[in-house]
């Protein structure tokens, strides 16, 4: 089978699986163009309220594929800066899925999604150094501020793998489960998230990434949304809420 994002959505979560088995789901150029397109089409889908990304079997992304990108280093690295920016952008949820080898372009994305769930004996690695290759600016700073300035110039400097413990305690990943346990977690906490607002979740996540300026657009947002009234006549009758704002409405 030819190297693709599949794609499928199940009870409001989106699902992209990056499908390259035979290059342990290293990255070509063809699938780095096509993750925005894609992403654009799910954000706008009002079914989507959480998306996953994950690799095919056991494992993550090991990275680019080298072979495809023939165009040149500047062009090959274009191609990724887009498509991590594209998920950083999403407007909803965005949660990683990590089996295996998470490596190079492969923790590019991974940190381009809001949070991240790994098994116990995955492996991250940020390998610029190994290729002579300069890391990106932006990719750089969302590194930096997920694990500290000390613990990005350790992966960028070096090239070596973290285990799935220590990138716990980087922050790097948000929870570490045992192989067996990591889909069962990851679908009862997507299962959590599209239960939540819509409206606090999108707020959150543009302020927690650096918007400054948009305090009045959430406010406004929020009087009009209706979504504060259900959650706190939920809570005093005990009962789920039932949110209605959404990013695509």
């Amino acid at each position: 089978m030819e190297p693709e994002l599949l794609h499928g959505v199940t009870d409001a979560v989106a699902t992209v699986v990056l499908h390259h088995p035979a290059k342990r789901n290293a990255m070509t150029a063809a699938m780095w163009a096509a993750l925005p397109p894609l992403l654009d089409a799910l954000a706008a889908d009002p079914g989507v309220r959480a998306l996953v990304l994950t690799g095919a079997g056991g494992t993550f992304c090991a990275g680019a594929d080298i072979s495809t990108l023939q165009s040149g280093p500047d062009e090959a690295q274009a191609l990724a800066v887009g498509a991590e920016e594209a998920l950083a952008a999403f407007p909803k949820p965005t949660l990683a899925m990590v089996r295996g080898h998470c490596v190079g372009g492969g923790t590019q994305l991974a940190a381009a999604c809001d949070l991240r769930f790994a098994e116990a004996d995955a492996s991250f690695g940020v390998t610029p150094a190994k290729l002579g290759i300069v890391y990106p600016s932006s990719s750089t700073r969302r590194l930096v501020s997920l694990v500290g300035p000390a613990t990005a110039k350790y992966l960028l400097f070096s090239g070596e793998l973290i285990d799935a413990e220590r990138a716990l305690r980087t922050g790097l990943v948000d929870e570490v489960l045992p192989a067996d346990e990591l889909e069962e977690r990851v679908a009862e906490f997507t299962r959590v998230l599209v239960s939540r607002s819509q409206l606090t979740q999108a707020a959150a996540k543009e302020f927690a990434d650096g918007r400054t300026d948009r305090d009045a657009h959430w406010n406004a947002q929020a009087r009009g949304s209706g979504d504060t009234a259900a959650g706190v006549s939920a809570f005093l009758e005990r009962r789920e809420p039932r949110f209605t704002w959404t990013t695509s409405g």
